[in-house]
């Protein structure tokens, strides 16, 4: 009669053969029906647009180790080792980067766009990210420091500076119609941080991407909305991804499958390439 201790063990072994047999999750099918994909592995590259663009996109000019990282790379790579061929990078400008596709010169442009009506008419998109405002101050204005969200500024008695003719001007104007709003001439900066120091202003909105570095390198200011380092901001989103050209349903659908399956991963490289900045 089999002892307790082997019925044990033979129930482990199982457990431990299921185990290995169990089904990994597979790539995604590659669709080789697709011209655009029957192209690619003929020629043996995957041709991507490249045009810098941090956190998205990071280009090493160190002269040592790899060029590119960011998110957008890491899955242009995945791209790449799917398809069984070699990433090949192909600068554009910013000019060029959206012609390129229509033109075959690129089987995607990497260097990250924001999704807008215009692009979606002739190219289609692969987000995997967006970009958004945030909105400071001094952390020792009491209109500041007392705030819980970025409604609390749209009143009488606060200041609003933002830059002329920037994209932030039309989302100032229609988010805060109840406070007095002061347009300063672009300064070359992220947003118009005089203003705020000279306290000739209350609060001003910036991109969530420099808000990380600005304030590393300025101390005492205070964003909205708070948490995560106001990196969870959906003010003024806009989506952000690689792109190709249109009509190719079976490439796009699989480039969407997999950047869907990394996106984890891609938030964790977004978030050390901030963290670097």
């Amino acid at each position: 009669m089999p002892s307790f201790e082997s019925g044990v063990l033979a129930l482990t072994v199982a457990a431990c053969i299921a185990t290995l047999a169990a089904p990994v999750k597979a790539d995604e099918a590659v669709p080789t029906s697709s011209p655009r994909v029957q192209a690619i592995q003929k020629a043996g590259v995957f041709r991507v647009g490249v045009l810098a663009n941090p956190p998205w996109l990071v280009e090493n000019t160190s002269g040592s180790g790899e060029q590119w990282s960011g998110p957008g790379w890491t899955l242009a790579k995945e791209y790449a080792r799917l398809l069984g061929v070699k990433l090949q990078p192909v600068a554009v400008s910013h000019e060029t980067k959206v012609p390129v596709l229509a033109s075959n010169q690129v089987d995607m442009t990497v260097s990250p766009l924001s999704v807008t009506p215009e692009r979606l008419k002739v190219i289609d998109f692969i987000t995997y990210s967006a970009t958004s405002l945030c909105v400071f101050g001094r952390a020792d204005n009491p209109k500041v420091a007392n705030a819980k969200s970025i409604d609390d500024f749209n009143k009488e008695g606060v200041i609003v500076a933002y830059y002329t003719g920037g994209g932030e001007e039309h989302w100032v104007k229609s988010r805060f119609p109840n406070a007095t709003l002061r347009g300063v001439s672009t300064a070359g900066t992220a947003a118009p941080v005089e203003e705020i120091m000279g306290k000739r202003a209350d609060v001003t909105p910036i991109n969530r991407i420099p808000w990380v570095a600005l304030n590393k390198k300025v101390k005492g200011l205070k964003a909205l909305p708070e948490g995560n380092n106001c990196q969870d901001s959906k003010e003024m989103g806009t989506d952000i991804g690689s792109a190709i050209d249109k009509n190719q349903p079976e490439f796009l659908a699989w480039l969407k499958a997999v950047a869907a399956r990394m996106r984890p991963e891609l938030a964790t490289e977004e978030s050390r390439m901030i963290d670097k900045m």
